[in-house]
């Protein structure tokens, strides 16, 4: 419950069109709703500035449909559901039907509200053409979050000439996402080139030694460049959603 609709509320109370206990109940199930198998989060946009997002892996799809359903009712805002299948999808198709199935983030998204919220772009990039699985993910939660995105594929270092061709792109981004597998190196040469935060995003495709991402994520945990950050293996919704928030407007909350 936003503050408007909460000063509605307090509205209607103060002309008794509902008793107390009544604006108590629908202020509790404003933050949160439980449903036996879930307990879905309608406050979290208030919080965090972005609904609850639904991971799919491990859930049955009646889970999944059922949750996104709930938050479908409370909010106008923008959903994702992340990891999960094209049967799901169409399960949550029949519910409402501007969903978009993603094949190849493996991921379902409604967008309901178009508003640009960014300051400036923010530029998604791969290491090679095996990353972009988790880098469509990021680019895609960053897009339903409100930005504008610019994507830039297979520029690993072992072709440093091709992410050197990019330099403009990267250096009037707000914010640079870099998914890399392997040695995870990308994000270090880019982050020498932008005087901008750079998210690193571990992937797990490699060879043996590089342990399914393991040695990606500390190769850029001990990066050099000063700018990067990073986040989870394979997390290109963690990386999406903390690019957003960097690059958001920002707006003083009413007093």
């Amino acid at each position: 419950m936003d503050l408007k609709q909460l000063e509605e509320l307090v509205e209607t109370l103060r002309r008794s069109d509902l008793d107390s206990h009544e604006v108590a109940k629908r202020i509790q199930a404003s933050l949160y709703e439980d449903i036996g198998y879930a307990r879905v989060d309608h406050a979290r946009a208030v919080r965090q500035g972005f609904p609850e997002v639904v991971f799919g892996k491990g859930k049955p799809r009646h889970q999944i449909v059922g949750i996104v359903e709930r938050l479908l009712q409370k909010s106008d805002s923008n959903l994702l559901v992340t990891h999960t299948d094209a049967d799901t999808f169409g399960d949550i198709r029949n519910i409402v039907t501007e969903a978009e199935w993603h094949e190849s983030a493996r991921l379902v998204r409604i967008m309901r509200d178009k508003t640009d919220r960014g300051v400036g772009n923010i530029a998604v990039v791969t290491a090679g053409t095996s990353d972009i699985p988790v880098a469509e993910e990021a680019a895609l939660t960053a897009e339903a979050m409100g930005n504008r995105v610019e994507r830039v594929w297979d520029v690993g270092v072992a072709g440093i000439h091709r992410v050197l061709a990019e330099r403009s792109l990267l250096r009037r981004a707000r914010v640079v996402i870099v998914a890399a597998g392997m040695e995870g190196a990308l994000p270090s040469v880019v982050g020498g080139l932008v005087s901008v935060p750079v998210v690193a995003v571990p992937t797990s495709i490699g060879y043996g030694a590089s342990f399914e991402g393991v040695a990606a994520l500390l190769g850029m945990l001990n990066s050099c460049s000063s700018n990067v950050t990073v986040v989870n293996i394979d997390n290109g919704f963690g990386a999406g959603f903390v690019s957003s928030l960097i690059n958001r407007r920002w707006e003083a909350p009413a007093d």
